[in-house]
């Protein structure tokens, strides 16, 4: 455990946890989806750092 680099380590968890946050807020504000949105809160709940990035991409509803 101590052989990890928190400097590398850090940054990392900070966006992921930015994009975490961002995202579930803009799930719960926005009206549609596409596709259900407990499959997006899931998917960006388990997606670590991708999820929320897929949900920016896929996810949201275009009109």
């Amino acid at each position: 455990m101590a052989d990890i680099n928190w400097a590398l380590i850090a940054p990392l968890i900070a966006i992921q946890v930015i994009l975490l946050i961002v995202a579930l807020i803009d799930l719960v504000r926005i009206h549609a989806t596409n596709g259900p949105k407990w499959v997006w809160t899931i998917v960006i709940i388990l997606g670590n750092i991708i999820g929320p990035i897929i949900y920016f991409i896929f996810g949201r509803k275009t009109s």
